[in-house]
């Protein structure tokens, strides 16, 4: 991620993804401050491109849709900032989840959240990365918290651009 971006300047708190790099940048008034790796979206339910904001969050998000592996439980999205809404009423966030190297997720941004991998898959072992909780903590900072969901107006801009690897048109 670019130590400086110029777009960022004037903004107290912006979010950068870029897909084709599987890489996030938080930045303040244009300076980074924070950089990880993430997991996007596949081919078939890639993540949206363009300016976003965050618009919600919540520190115990799990997932309406999607359950984790071969269990009826609901996929955790710990940390989840939402930056978005389709037209079908789905939800996009970025959350903590494992990270396989490749995007991998129905959309949404995942980070690091190595002690939820161990809760459910019992690995690593001794958790360290907490790239997702990094982040949350950042964007939530000035706002109230209780635990619970909330909304927010005019929460910190989020630019995605580029492609993530595999879902272009030449991708099998």
């Amino acid at each position: 991620m670019p130590r400086r971006f110029e777009t960022a300047a004037s903004e107290e708190k912006f979010i950068l993804i870029d897909l084709s790099e599987q890489f996030l940048g938080a930045y303040e008034y244009g300076q980074l401050i924070f950089s990880a790796p993430i997991a996007t979206g596949t081919k078939e339910k890639m993540t949206p491109v363009g300016e976003f904001r965050i618009n919600a969050y919540n520190r115990d998000h799990k997932s309406s849709l999607y359950s984790m592996e071969n269990t009826d439980e609901l996929y955790p999205m710990r940390y989840a900032l939402r930056f978005y809404i389709d037209r079908e009423g789905v939800g996009y966030w970025i959350h903590g989840r494992d990270l396989p190297g490749y995007p991998a997720s129905h959309g949404c941004v995942g980070l690091y959240d190595e002690a939820m991998q161990n809760a459910y898959y019992k690995y690593p072992k001794k958790p360290e990365l907490d790239d997702a909780r990094i982040l949350f903590e950042w964007v939530t900072s000035s706002l109230p918290y209780d635990g619970g969901y909330h909304t927010l107006k005019d929460g910190p801009r989020v630019l995605i651009v580029g492609q993530a690897p595999g879902t272009g048109p030449r991708s099998k």
